[in-house]
């Protein structure tokens, strides 16, 4: 049994066993239902999802598990009761993990230290996403083959993103040049002591961009102004058809969703033949069969 808190923490060598395990997940793969037959994974998500959520859905039922899914509508957590009294209670209940989204940076990593069974981060706060990570350097490893050398610049809401801090570790991890562009209100400080290189002009890096990973802007997490408008963040930071025709010729976009169209980015490139978003919600659920299948098995 082992927890999947974050990225940090795991070396190179083990992140690229795991998305070299995700590979046999793919569609056509051998069968794996027998690796969690009898077992239960429980979803504990204490935020809305759509793709998380239903992916680790998938993972486990394609491991043969039984999956709990669990939202705070409807619990007892509208009548008070703690986080630590919800995950003990799940557990008691006998998965041989849980899967957890919360609101607070730290939960999954407090839940772990009171739970026997393997806790799974599926996003918490604006901390760390490690599973999007992970199926997003999946994802341009299906493409490249390594990603040694290759240049990813994730631009967007950087300040609140989980996905950022993930992606940024595991992507240095695995050999990748990271830089991050956003408005400077959007920059939090210490990603230079992460390994990113800083910048706040989208256009001067475009060109030299193997993948470009544009970020929700989370405006339900932004209680001041950082931004004068949507309109202005879109005239300079959205990935518009002007802008994707200064990329290189075999670059790719990518967005963990969900999609504020016309402000990250424009429709056409988001449904446009650079664009492997759909990919990464596909590769999504062979990520998460490696996760579950590391951790849980």
């Amino acid at each position: 049994m082992r927890h999947l808190l974050g990225i940090e923490g795991w070396r190179r060598d083990e992140l690229e066993s795991l998305l070299d395990r995700a590979k046999a997940h793919l569609p056509g793969g051998p069968d794996a239902t027998h690796l969690l037959r009898g077992k239960v994974v429980a979803n504990l998500f204490f935020e809305d999802s759509t793709r998380t959520r239903t992916s680790f859905h998938m993972a486990a039922k394609g491991l043969g598990a039984s999956v709990l899914n669990w939202t705070h509508t409807g619990s007892s957590v509208s009548k008070g009761e703690t986080l630590l009294d919800t995950a003990r209670n799940i557990e008691a209940t006998g998965p041989v993990a849980i899967v957890m989204r919360h609101r607070s940076s730290g939960a999954p990593h407090l839940v772990a230290k009171h739970v026997k069974c393997a806790v799974i981060n599926a996003g918490d706060g604006t901390h760390e996403h490690p599973s999007q990570a992970l199926l997003d350097a999946f994802t341009l490893r299906q493409r490249w083959g390594a990603l040694d050398g290759r240049t990813v610049l994730i631009v967007g809401d950087v300040l609140h993103s989980r996905v950022a801090r993930s992606n940024l570790l595991c992507l240095k991890a695995l050999g990748a040049r990271v830089v991050v562009c956003a408005p400077p209100t959007l920059i939090p400080p210490g990603l230079e002591a992460l390994g990113a290189e800083v910048t706040h002009n989208l256009d001067a890096q475009l060109p030299h961009a193997d993948a470009v990973m544009c970020l929700r802007l989370q405006l339900e997490r932004q209680e001041q102004a950082f931004l004068p408008s949507t309109r202005e963040y879109a005239r300079l930071f959205g990935l518009n058809v002007a802008r994707e025709e200064r990329m290189k010729a075999d670059a790719v976009v990518m967005h963990p969703g969900p999609i504020n169209r016309g402000v990250e980015l424009a429709p056409a490139v988001a449904d446009g033949p650079r664009s492997v978003i759909l990919e990464q919600v596909s590769n999504g659920v062979a990520v998460r069969r490696a996760i579950l299948e590391v951790c849980a098995a």
